[in-house]
């Protein structure tokens, strides 16, 4: 599979790339600082002209700057140059702030949820809310646990739709390895299309 990977070098990026390469997938990272190739967004429609699918593994910006416009422009972006491109599955990195915790509230408006990144979930869920209006291209939104970091690599997960998986002692967590195995996994299998899924232990 010729796959299309933006957001190459981030945490969670480089390791999808990782995974998909050891497949045996021929991958095109993309990132802006220049490698493997540089481009963004902005240049889907030519980028992914050739390719099976579309990874997109970008972060809502960090700069302090209202991050919901950028990152729903960005996400647009990726949808409509996928559909010039003629390709039709895609496959975004979500954030684990639109999943329902225990009280029935999205993670994000809970009570203890960290201010630091209040913004940067409420974004992640404008761009779920995108995604959930596109009913031509095949996409799947992963949203991680609620920590995500590196780790080791087990190939073992959980898959859920809605709600916040955690493991019985409450914690919400997969390492970016397994995340990586989880995105390669659904790009291989096709199991849940045009939805939103998460991945946790």
């Amino acid at each position: 599979m010729k796959i299309l990977v933006f957001g190459a070098t981030g945490m969670i990026g480089q390791r999808i790339v990782a995974e998909l390469t050891g497949r045996g997938h021929e991958v095109t990272g993309v990132s802006r600082s220049g490698g493997p190739v540089k481009g963004d967004v902005r240049d889907t429609a030519t980028l992914a002209k050739g390719h099976d699918a579309i990874v997109l593994a970008i972060s809502p910006p960090r700069d302090g700057s209202d991050p919901e416009g950028p990152f729903l422009e960005a996400n647009r972006a990726v949808i409509d140059g996928a559909r010039e491109a003629g390709t039709r599955r895609l496959i975004a990195v979500g954030g684990a702030g639109s999943l329902k915790a225990p009280s029935g509230e999205d993670l994000v408006d809970t009570p203890g949820f960290p201010e630091i990144y209040k913004k940067e979930a409420m974004a992640g869920r404008q761009a779920l809310g995108l995604y959930r209006q596109v009913d031509d291209l095949d996409w799947t939104y992963i949203s991680p646990a609620a920590e995500i970091a590196p780790g080791e690599r087990t190939g073992v997960y959980r898959i859920g739709r809605e709600d916040l998986l955690a493991d019985a002692d409450g914690r919400s967590f997969i390492t970016a390895e397994d995340y990586a195995v989880a995105v390669a996994d659904e790009l291989e299998r096709d199991a849940h299309p045009r939805t939103r899924i998460t991945v946790a232990y």
